[in-house]
């Protein structure tokens, strides 16, 4: 009977634990859902594991059941791949899978941090029960990301928070740029920034009101170019836009 090859260290799971080198864990659930059912892995392959605190950590599988996944850890990596900018995405909640495919394309082009925002033309109301689940699972977009394009600190995903009691709490120490199709600036002109607060609108883009509002809170208006962006679009466009001419793009 011919021997099974094990498979090289292709696969990176995130392990919400503390993970050094020669302890032995039990795969958190997700993650061991995940390498024995989507991927079957088995015993000997070795893989990638992250906690989110910096590094990762190669790892075998020592065992495999329907119900669990032990892994031995061998040896801890100090890699990094975290852009050279802050970068926090304040963006308007918009609807299902829009807003998904947003959460994990900024995770992948390197943004810090992620703040929902329920504006004015948000088309989804989240409160109470309902915005606690959005928010587990918009973090489990992001740990996906994570896993899938190599970073090994996962951005915050923020609670969901008004409109204007964002602005009152926002950090005016970084650079606060804000989308707008009719603004004169474009985004490629702007000076660079080690920090900064990229603002989107939702579906139909921010109110009039929001829009003073936020350039009275020291918001700078900018472009992407003649072209209306959809609001999953725009963030893309945005952040790829800032990694190449600040970050690491």
């Amino acid at each position: 009977m011919k021997q099974l090859t094990p498979r090289s260290a292709g696969t990176r799971l995130y392990c919400d634990m503390p993970l050094s080198p020669g302890a032995e864990i039990s795969l958190p659930e997700a993650a061991a859902r995940h390498a024995v059912t989507v991927l079957r892995l088995q015993v000997g392959d070795t893989l990638n594991l992250f906690n989110g605190e910096g590094g990762e950590y190669r790892a075998s599988l020592v065992s495999v059941s329907k119900r669990e996944a032990r892994a031995r850890i061998i040896e801890f990596h100090a890699t990094e791949r975290e852009s050279p900018v802050d970068i926090t995405l304040a963006l308007g909640i918009s609807a299902g899978e829009r807003m998904d495919y947003s959460l994990q394309k900024a995770t992948e082009l390197g943004v810090t941090a992620i703040q929902p925002l329920a504006t004015e033309r948000s088309v989804v109301r989240l409160a109470g029960e309902r915005a606690d689940k959005r928010l587990l699972h918009w973090q489990h977009v992001a740990i996906a990301a994570c896993e899938q394009c190599g970073r090994n600190r996962v951005p915050l995903v923020a609670p969901v928070q008004k409109f204007f009691d964002y602005l009152a709490a926002v950090d005016r120490n970084k650079r606060l740029l804000m989308l707008s199709p009719d603004a004169d600036a474009p985004l490629k002109r702007v000076a660079p920034a080690s920090a900064a607060v990229l603002l989107i609108g939702a579906e139909g883009g921010l109110s009039p009101s929001e829009f003073d509002a936020a350039q009275a809170s020291g918001f700078e208006p900018v472009n992407l170019g003649p072209r209306i962006l959809r609001t999953e679009t725009a963030p893309v466009a945005a952040l790829a836009v800032l990694q190449a001419l600040w970050g690491d793009l």
